[in-house]
């Protein structure tokens, strides 16, 4: 591995595991629940920058990856089997983030909630998947 921090992205990782399984014990507590909604933003907005970091580091054109749309890093992030699951899957990560952050609306939350497990297994993949490339 080159020299691509993933401290932030591994923390933030731990966090969110950690109170998705406080939250699978007690789906019922409100506070946990928005704490696992609260980790998933901080989390996706990591994964979004490490990404971006992961592909600068990579590019002959710096100038092309700050310019690359979501969509555009999520493709190439999947042509380089860095994700297990495609745009589709991945747009709907960001449309719940961006739900988050705009309202807060109980039926918001329960769904949000619903596919941060997902979410959660998407970043850790991507984690691995870092952390051995290039040996």
């Amino acid at each position: 591995m080159t020299n691509l921090d993933l401290t932030a992205l591994e923390n933030s990782l731990n966090r969110l595991g950690e109170v998705i399984e406080r939250y699978r014990k007690d789906t019922s507590d409100d506070a946990i629940r928005d704490s696992v909604i609260q980790r998933f933003e901080f989390t996706y907005s990591i994964t979004l920058k490490i990404l971006r970091k992961y592909f600068i580091e990579r590019a002959f054109v710096v100038e092309d990856i700050n310019q690359m749309s979501f969509n555009d890093m999520i493709r190439t992030a999947n042509q380089m089997a860095l994700l297990k699951s495609n745009l589709e899957i991945w747009s709907e990560f960001r449309e719940m983030r961006n739900m988050t952050s705009h309202t807060y609306d109980e039926t918001v939350a329960l769904k949000v909630v619903s596919i941060i497990p997902n979410f959660y297994e998407e970043v850790k993949f991507l984690l691995n998947k870092l952390k051995g490339s290039d040996g």
